[in-house]
Parts: C-alpha cells; sequence; structure tokens
C-alpha cells in the first residue's frame, strides 16, 4: 500500500513538472507580446548573461533596444520581466510588494529566520523593531566610533606612505575598515586592528568570500534550492549547500552567535558590564537584544545576526576612490571642501558630515551612476496586472499600457538602468558629473516618482524591503572619506587597468589578472 502511494505521488510528482514545462510554450500570456533579447540557451535562457561578471554591456543594450519593459528568458523556455518602468516599480516594491515578493528559502538557509528571510507581517514587525537603531538620533552616536577606525586606518596607510607614493589595494582597506565599522557599529565587536601584517578574523575572509562564491552559485540558489529549502531538519539542509559555502556560512554563523553569546552575558550582569564593551552598550545588537527580551516570541529576531554587507560600503567606498583617482579635478576640490569645514585638530560632527555639499553629491552621482547591486529578482505570489507609466509597443503591434502577468512569474528589476534612464536624467545620464546635485534637478526627475527611498534612486530599493541601513553605509562612507581624501592623494597605479566585475555586489579586478578582487592606486600624502 505504502509503495503504491509513493509510486502514485512519484507520477504525480513528474506529471506536474510535465505540464509546468509545456505550459511554458503551449499558454500564450502578455509576457509572449513583450519584445525581448533572443535567448542564447534552452537550459540557461538569459539567466547568464544577465548575472555575468561582464555583463555591462548586456544590461546597457537591454535598455536602448527595447527600453523600460522587456521580455526575457529563464531556464527551460520560463518567461520573465526585466523592467525598470517608474510606474511598475511603484507597484511592485510599494503598493503590491506582498504580491511581488523576494524568495526567501535561500536566505533562510544563509542567515535564519531574520529580517533578510521573513515575508509579510512578520517582516514588518522586525523591520519596526530595527528602525530605531537606524534613526538619525542614534547615528549621531555612531560618528565617534566611526571617526576612531577612520584614524586607524588613516595611520596604517600613513605608515605605507611615510617615505614616498606607494602603489596600495585599496580595496583590501577598504574591506577590513568596512568589517570594524560594521563590528563595532553593529555588533560592539573589534574584528581588526587595522594593523599592516596582522592576521585577518577568520570572518573578514568568510564575508568576502559570500558574495563571489553566492555568484558562481546564483543559479543552484535561485532555481534548486528554494525546492529543497523545507526538507528535513537544518543538518540535512546543510547537505544542499555546497562545500565552499557551507563552510563561509558555518564560520560567520559561528562567530556571531559568540559574539552573541559574549553580548547575553553582559546584559545579564547589567549596564556596567555593558559599558565595558566595546561600543558601551549603544551598538545595534545590543539595543536590538534588549528590544528582543520585550517582544513577543513570534516576533523576535533570531540569536545571531550575521552582517555579510560590508561589500556593499566597502566597494562603494572603493568606487568613489577609483573615480576619484582618475578625476584629479573632482579629488582637489572634494578636500578643499573638507579642509575648509574643519575646525583645528577636531573632527568633523555629524552635523558637519552631512551639510558638506560636494561630499554629498560625489556620494549621490556614485551610488547614482554605479550602484553596487545592479539587479534584484522578485516573483509573484498570484495572477496580477502590471500598470505602466510608458505604453509599449507588443510584437503583434498593439499598444500595451499595462502587463498580465501570471502567477509564479520572475520579475528583474533593472536598478542600473533605472539609475541612468536618459529619459529621466537627460542625455548624460551615463557621465559621472557630480555637479547635477549641486543645482536644479532635471523636471523628469521629480515627475517619474521612482520608489526609491534614497534621491529618486533604486539603489537602496523602496516599499518594506528597502535598505534599513542606508543611513548606516551614508555615514561610515562620508566619515571614511573626509579624512582620507584630506590627507592623501589618490592616483591611477602605472600600467594597470581596473575592470569592475558584475558580480552580485559590483567589485574591481585589475584586467587579465585572478578572480581576486583590487583595487590598486598609487597613493601619497598631500603636501
Amino acid at each position: 500500500m505504502l509503495l503504491l502511494l509513493l509510486k502514485t505521488l512519484a507520477l504525480y510528482s513528474c506529471a506536474k513538472l510535465v505540464w509546468s514545462l509545456l505550459r511554458r510554450f503551449l499558454v500564450k500570456t502578455d509576457l509572449d507580446n513583450i519584445p525581448g533579447p533572443p535567448s542564447p540557451s534552452i537550459w540557461t535562457g538569459n539567466f547568464r548573461q544577465i548575472f555575468n561578471f561582464d555583463g555591462w554591456d548586456f544590461h546597457k543594450s537591454i535598455a536602448q533596444t527595447y527600453g523600460v519593459v522587456s521580455r526575457v528568458s529563464g531556464p527551460l523556455g520560463e518567461k520573465q520581466l526585466y523592467i525598470f518602468d517608474p510606474k511598475a516599480l511603484h507597484h511592485i516594491v510599494v503598493k503590491d510588494q506582498y504580491i511581488y515578493e523576494e524568495s526567501t528559502q535561500s536566505n533562510t538557509v544563509v542567515f535564519g529566520k531574520g529580517l533578510l528571510a521573513t515575508l509579510g507581517d512578520h517582516h514588518r514587525k522586525q523591520r519596526k523593531m530595527l528602525n530605531p537603531v537606524f534613526s538619525i538620533a542614534h547615528m549621531r552616536r555612531m560618528v565617534p566610533i566611526f571617526h576612531d577606525i577612520a584614524h586607524k586606518l588613516q595611520t596604517a596607510i600613513s605608515l605605507k606612505v611615510a617615505q614616498g607614493p606607494q602603489e596600495i589595494d585599496m580595496v583590501h582597506w577598504m574591506t577590513r575598515a568596512a568589517l570594524e565599522l560594521i563590528g563595532q557599529g553593529g555588533l560592539g565587536y573589534s574584528f581588526d586592528s587595522l594593523q599592516e601584517d596582522v592576521p585577518s578574523h577568520p570572518y573578514s575572509h568568510s564575508a568576502k568570500e559570500f558574495m563571489s562564491v553566492t555568484l558562481r552559485l546564483f543559479f543552484y540558489r535561485s532555481y534548486v534550492l528554494p525546492h529543497v529549502a523545507h526538507i528535513g531538519p537544518p543538518w540535512f539542509r546543510r547537505l544542499w549547500s555546497l562545500h565552499q559555502m557551507r563552510d563561509i556560512v558555518d564560520t560567520m554563523h559561528n562567530t556571531s552567535k559568540q559574539i552573541f553569546e559574549g553580548k547575553k552575558a553582559a546584559l545579564r550582569e547589567g549596564d556596567e558590564a555593558l559599558s565595558r564593551q566595546i561600543g558601551q552598550g549603544n551598538d545595534i545588537m545590543s539595543i536590538l537584544m534588549r528590544a528582543n527580551m520585550e517582544a513577543a516570541d513570534e516576533d523576535r529576531l533570531p540569536e545571531t545576526l550575521t552582517f555579510a554587507a560590508m561589500d556593499t560600503t566597502s566597494n562603494a567606498l572603493s568606487r568613489i576612490l577609483h573615480l576619484l583617482a582618475t578625476h584629479q579635478d573632482v579629488q582637489e576640490r572634494l578636500r578643499q571642501e573638507i579642509q575648509g569645514a574643519r575646525t583645528g585638530a577636531k573632527d568633523l560632527s555629524y552635523d558637519d558630515l552631512v551639510s558638506l555639499p560636494y561630499l554629498d553629491a560625489v556620494c549621490r552621482e556614485t551610488l547614482r551612476l554605479y550602484p553596487p547591486v545592479s539587479t534584484v529578482q522578485r516573483t509573484t505570489r498570484h495572477d496580477v496586472v502590471l500598470p505602466l507609466s510608458t505604453p509599449i509597443r507588443g510584437l503583434d503591434g498593439r499598444e500595451m499600457t499595462e502587463i498580465s502577468i501570471p502567477n509564479n512569474t520572475t520579475v528583474n528589476i533593472s536598478i542600473l538602468n533605472s539609475n541612468c534612464n536618459p529619459a529621466i536624467w537627460g542625455p548624460d545620464s551615463y557621465e559621472w558629473k557630480p555637479d547635477r546635485w549641486l543645482g536644479e534637478l532635471p523636471e523628469t526627475v521629480a515627475e517619474a516618482h521612482i520608489p526609491g527611498i534614497y534621491s529618486h534612486l533604486m539603489t537602496f530599493l523602496g516599499g518594506g524591503r528597502a535598505c534599513i541601513g542606508f543611513k548606516f553605509s551614508q555615514l561610515e562612507m562620508k566619515a571614511i572619506l573626509s579624512l582620507l581624501i584630506e590627507k592623501f592623494r589618490f592616483g591611477p597605479a602605472q600600467g594597470t587597468e581596473i575592470a569592475w566585475r558584475m558580480t552580485i555586489i559590483a567589485s574591481p579586478n585589475v584586467k587579465g589578472s585572478t578572480d581576486r578582487s583590487q583595487l590598486p592606486l598609487r597613493v601619497s600624502l598631500v603636501a
């Protein structure tokens, strides 16, 4: 009887799979009428073009050839949307955000049931708990911590260039600094003394490797892991993880658990014990642990918090330094602004940092033209109609002002093309021009109603799954830049060409070298 039942279930599963594949070719929807690039492979579709180390030209060609909406192919003929139409983006990330959901199964396996892996009301309640620690009032308390780390970084680089200009891998130092910023400001824990030739913390190596390994496994994470993520207990699910990713997750998990246990012990001992720790109990983890004690069981955040997003800040800082190295006039103008704002040897306050117009313009323009993350995906949870701000012409010649999207359709949101859309930002939208932020932006920018949480941009997304820590990241960047640009002059390394790779988070690489992220720049002391 049991064998018969198993055979029946197997036959049903096979029939369902076959029908789902046939349905892609036999059942016609609005997606079939939308123009898009040809699929180079029946097995992977356009997947390896969209998520490719050298995918910049492909993404730009989609925008220029097909406009704000196009159809792309997924594995085995799956029909997907590729989109950066402003009205559509508003519906996807704000108005109908609970229909267009992020796939969280793989995040659950990697990070546990925290903010990255929850949906709906559960996600909203967890986010509400997190909001106070990213408020402006709390950011003000973070500035002395950020300055202390920036001074250590400044000292380390000063020792390297004391005898004259040197070529320095700045992405190495930005990664170390970003982890220490998150360690002290987020976890109340020091990972790195920021001294030369000091062995890095195991967590640092794992966090740096996480994004590059994730991209190599992205196809597996997107199309295999979601179907096996709920099978069996955690130890069984680990068998589905490949060896390198498993080891990375183990290191990050064990480190964060060790930090958590130390915090829990300090909380039990009282405020005096917390005051003796790094951050004196003002770090994000200490504050959240207090809030967790008062929250209902179902709303509590998990007992291990893992921060892998340091790459976003470190690579954004690296991108700015690379741009400043190749735009010496901008670098000098920024240096003069920072020097003019400083009073004696005193560090710039929170109000000083956020009030420097040119520093802010350099950061905004870099995050506009070069968002660390170029594309994110959402999946529809039932049939839905998606309205467009700009009508498109279907393959049958019909004008389409909205798209009927079937359940379980993958939607690729192009952050990169939304930020660079010439119809919104003007004919110079693909040029790096910090000055655009010092005057009036084109009227089309405000009229587009981009749903991003930051400066009419999609860099930090929008809606309920917008980047909750974007103010934290901005303040980190400005604190680091204010001390580095004032002290050092950055220029291109001789005979070296830097190519930025479209990993999940964009990263620099010396053209023709290994896959390791690196950004050698010529660094000298400012006279």
